[in-house]
């Protein structure tokens, strides 16, 4: 695709903090094997400031991807492993009485750290899932009248098996569309693998990850990334992008608003990824099924007809004109 009309570009160094994050990028590949795609669409949604959700059967190494961004990026990293049993409390916290001061004390939940792992989130019951998804949409947690901020940064990797139903309460529509991404890690190819097999042997990878970038760093490339150019033919672009979800004859749910600003937040972190301070429609496009594929609701003819939300999407992608240079000169 051909490049659009940029104005003069923000007072960020794009190529100093590009060159970081590239650093980390290769840092977490020493763990992660074949997955730069992936690694890009967490930093993707990390930089933008957003969560993700990553769907995938057990063993594709989606624990250790979190635990490697973490270690990488310096940032405090928790792991809940939602089960039935898990209460709204443990994810926002509680207060309990201490008897030798006569007064009570808040215990920080699980939410208090800069990056949570919510493994099989899907088998935490409705309302535990409900008091994460707060914290996760308003960055804090009351507590028995008192509010309470959650450490800044503050991401959640969520993950769900999309084989194993049983005993799982499925996230609704209203509460996926809280992520801003939704992945898959997919297997590794045998050469992969091998590599995989000969760099576990009497070693874990995970203890040679070293810390290349600090929290404060972090913050400032979100809000520098926050500032990357957008043409208003990009703008035009999301919007006729995701409003064509909402007119597709094999969808009874499109795409919420919401999506929009997550798509248009995401395309400027992955243009800074690129190395770029402005937006392109390659951009959009690149990211465009992993932001939005999660929103929809498929009609029952189109289960039927064995068609998928990625079907869709890319049908839409083809259909929508691209805005490029000199398109009206």
């Amino acid at each position: 695709m051909n490049e659009v009309i940029k104005n003069t570009a923000p007072e960020f160094d794009v190529s100093y903090y590009h060159g970081k994050i590239e650093n980390v990028i290769s840092e977490i590949e020493k763990v992660i094997v074949g997955k730069r795609s992936e690694i890009v669409m967490i930093l993707t949604a990390m930089l933008s400031d957003s969560h993700i959700l990553i769907e995938d059967v057990p063993g594709t190494g989606k624990t250790t991807l979190a635990a490697a961004v973490a270690r990488v990026t310096g940032l405090e990293f928790r792991r809940a492993q939602f089960t039935p049993d898990v209460m709204a409390s443990d994810i926002t916290g509680f207060n309990i009485y201490n008897r030798q001061r006569e007064e009570f004390e808040f215990r920080r939940g699980l939410v208090m750290c800069n990056l949570l792992l919510a493994d099989e989130i899907n088998r935490a019951s409705p309302k535990t899932q409900s008091a994460l998804l707060e914290a996760m949409e308003e960055n804090k947690v009351t507590v028995d009248g008192v509010t309470y901020d959650i450490p800044d940064p503050f991401m959640v990797i969520a993950t769900q098996n999309p084989t194993g139903y049983v005993g799982t309460y499925p996230l609704p529509e209203a509460q996926l569309d809280r992520f801003a991404m939704k992945i898959r890690m997919g297997y590794p190819s045998a050469d992969e693998e091998k590599n995989i097999l000969m760099a576990r042997r009497g070693v874990n990878p995970l203890d040679s990850v070293k810390n290349v970038i600090t929290a404060d760093e972090l913050r400032s490339i979100r809000s520098g990334v926050a500032e990357i150019h957008i043409d208003e033919e990009i703008y035009a672009y999301i919007v006729k992008l995701v409003s064509a979800t909402r007119k597709h004859p094999f969808l009874s749910l499109g795409a919420s608003p919401r999506a929009s600003v997550a798509l248009m937040r995401l395309s400027q972190a992955y243009a800074f990824i690129r190395g770029r301070n402005y937006v392109l429609p390659d951009d959009v496009a690149a990211i465009f099924r992993q932001s939005i594929a999660h929103r929809l609701m498929l009609r029952q003819d189109a289960k039927l007809k064995g068609v998928s939300a990625d079907d869709i999407l890319g049908e839409i992608l083809r259909s929508v004109e691209v805005p490029y240079k000199g398109k009206n000169q």
